[in-house]
């Protein structure tokens, strides 16, 4: 047993409570003993269930004893408590890799990447699945069919990550594996959620608990297309909002709007799952724009009904 692991051993013996439960568990998942590691963070996540990083690190040795299922469960618990936390996003997008979803994969990569610009791995992990979305030509072999659980519970990563602080680099070991490259097909809400409105799915997103895009479209001023990105960043802002509104007195939020430098914004929920983001420019009064969001919100409703 190395000093460092014999120290924080001592330590966490000495106080059940301390936080060193997190770190040692990683050090024990690193150094190949995910049962002693999974022992203690099991431990710390009793005493800690709030606790995002404690979900994550769960995860993390679940992967690395093939319980990917698990893993995946944990991660989304992660992402429920702390929907900006990185290495959760990574976790998925490396889980939603291997089980042939690669539009779910990119979602949560591409989030991490915004939110981690300098990690070269994470990087690379988002060409790759990218590149797997590209058609496949008419010569080329068919599809490697996904194993393992299913598509509500994805699983494995999706190229080597340069150990980091957060990064699952354990998961690295499985590249190479026979993953699916079918093409993930675009969700019929991105294209029929909207139709009839004003202006379709330009300016509109329409986005589920977990920051994937379900609807609508959205490009910044120079044209890119940022929809998934926004969507990914969304997530949790519903709660977020929920919580204000409930701490100030003000009972049930339906409506969030924000008048930006180059335009106006409007959040609203559809359901209670879902959230809609509107944009318009600056040449819309937000009162019409909320308007407009209104009638938005009521076409999500119906179709999320009648496509249940």
């Amino acid at each position: 047993m190395s000093d460092d692991i014999r120290g924080m051993t001592a330590e966490l013996a000495a106080d059940p409570d301390s936080l060193v439960f997190l770190e040692l568990g990683e050090a024990l998942r690193r150094r190949g003993q995910p049962d002693a590691a999974f022992k203690v963070a099991r431990t710390g996540l009793t005493r800690y269930p709030e606790l995002a990083r404690a979900h994550d690190l769960c995860a993390r040795i679940l992967c690395d004893r093939g319980e990917r299922d698990r893993a995946f469960d944990a991660w989304v618990k992660a992402l429920e408590l702390d929907p900006g936390l990185v290495s959760a996003h990574k976790g998925l997008g490396f889980l939603y890799y291997q089980a042939g979803d690669l539009a779910s994969a990119e979602r949560h990569l591409a989030y991490a990447g915004q939110a981690d610009p300098g990690d070269a791995g994470t990087a690379a992990a988002l060409e790759r699945v990218r590149a797997g979305r590209q058609p496949v030509p008419p010569s080329a072999p068919g599809p490697v069919a996904a194993s393992g659980p299913p598509a509500s519970a994805p699983v494995a990563p999706v190229a080597p990550v340069p150990e980091s602080e957060a990064g699952p680099e354990p998961l690295a070991a499985t590249a190479g594996l026979p993953f699916s490259f079918e093409e993930a097909s675009a969700s019929p809400v991105q294209d029929a959620v909207f139709a009839g409105l004003d202006g379709g799915t330009d300016g509109l997103l329409l986005v589920d608990s977990a920051g994937l895009r379900l609807g609508g479209g959205l490009r910044n001023p120079e044209g890119a297309d940022v929809a998934d990105s926004v969507a990914a960043l969304l997530a949790g802002v519903s709660k977020e909002a929920a919580r204000t509104a409930r701490l100030l007195g003000l009972g049930e939020w339906g409506g969030l709007a924000v008048e930006c430098g180059d335009g106006n914004l409007f959040l609203s929920t559809p359901t209670e799952s879902t959230l809609l983001l509107t944009v318009r420019g600056l040449d819309i009064p937000m009162a019409r724009v909320a308007r407009f969001a209104e009638r938005a919100s009521l076409a999500a409703r119906d179709w999320l009904e009648r496509n249940e």
